[in-house]
């Protein structure tokens, strides 16, 4: 499924310019198909159009072939033209980026079935089950590092989760703490990676939730309420494409219902977020210090136009998350204002 949702992103572009409220939307998606299916506007046969999208005037055109899209891509001017409309609108037509959320690395530490299964036999097994994963090579410590979607690597966790639960009672009794000690290393270890995923306290008065990293910054950001409660205390500890998040009462006296209450708000905005945002990477090309200063200029500069962007600078490349309009449209502006620079100086 992942793979399918990769190969579709390639083949989708982003429209923008769509004159909105002129006519009824089955009618404006008819009126897109049409333009971009014709040969002189370099299209080819449209295998969905999906407009309207949350974004005023924005659509998004699927092609039944990936070189229609960069044909399209490559045409100077797209104007929209129909009888059904009093003038012709331009059109501002941009590559469908993929959510780079997708992916995701974990590390598994497999070494605890080693005494009911052959770890070879079951490695072979899991790259049957999740062909949308990558594997690296089982380490002679049990270890195994994973490459793919949260989805996925949720569903492989699952998996494993069913499978430990395979062994037999006899089993689990003599091995109950080793079995806990290596949940919580599953868990720590990303295949809690799903927003939705947590680990209950046991006092039921404490929570952890496992996001992606990008989304825990864009959700301090822009909903800087979701981690501050009173008489809850939230705290991230970020690990490279994970940040675990720790909520818990303030005092003994909090409502251990509160604790559940902020976990159940910070999954359903992450998961929202995990659906609509997309990152774009621009990297610095020799990274001297007067190259950074300028694209972070630029970026600041900006700002204003996009407010629901979010920019993140690093030693080697910015990365700018938001949704798929705004992130291609902020990043060739960027691109623009960087070439004006150099050429004042």
């Amino acid at each position: 499924m992942a793979t399918g949702r990769a190969a579709k992103s390639a083949r989708t572009v982003v429209i923008a310019g769509v004159p909105d409220g002129l006519l009824h939307n089955d009618v404006m998606t008819d009126i897109l198909m049409i333009h971009f299916q014709m040969s002189k506007n370099n299209g080819g046969d449209v295998e969905e159009v999906v407009y309207p999208t949350t974004r005023k005037g924005v659509a998004y055109v699927t092609f039944e072939d990936q070189e229609v899209v960069e044909s399209v891509l490559k045409k100077d001017e797209h104007r929209l033209e129909d009888k059904r409309l009093s003038r012709c609108y331009p059109l501002k037509v941009t590559r469908y980026c993929e959510n780079v959320f997708s992916s995701v690395t974990s590390v598994l530490n497999m070494s605890i079935f080693k005494d009911q299964f052959v770890l070879e036999d079951l490695i072979q097994e899991l790259k049957k089950k999740s062909t949308a994963l990558s594997f690296g090579p089982l380490q002679s410590n049990g270890h195994i590092s994973v490459q793919g979607s949260f989805p996925a690597i949720k569903s492989l966790r699952d998996f494993l989760l069913l499978k430990a639960k395979s062994l037999s009672e006899n089993d689990k009794k003599e091995e109950s703490k080793s079995c806990q000690r290596s949940r919580r290393r599953l868990q720590q270890h990303r295949l809690a990676t799903e927003p939705s995923n947590s680990v209950h306290g046991a006092d039921g008065k404490k929570q952890t939730v496992v996001l992606d990293t990008d989304i825990y910054h864009y959700m301090k950001y822009f909903f800087p309420r979701a981690f501050s409660v009173n008489d809850v205390v939230i705290s991230g500890i970020t690990d490279g494409d994970i940040t675990t998040v720790y909520i818990e009462n303030a005092g003994s006296r909090s409502d251990a219902g509160q604790v559940l209450r902020v976990k159940e708000k910070i999954e359903t905005q992450s998961t929202k977020l995990h659906n609509i945002l997309r990152k774009e990477r621009i990297h610095f090309k020799v990274r001297t210090r007067d190259e950074k200063q300028r694209y972070r200029l630029a970026c600041e500069s900006l700002k204003p136009h996009y407010p629901h962007v979010l920019i993140i600078p690093y030693d080697t490349h910015i990365d700018v998350i938001g949704n798929s309009y705004d992130i291609f449209d902020f990043t060739k502006e960027v691109s623009s204002k960087i070439q004006s620079l150099f050429q004042t100086r």
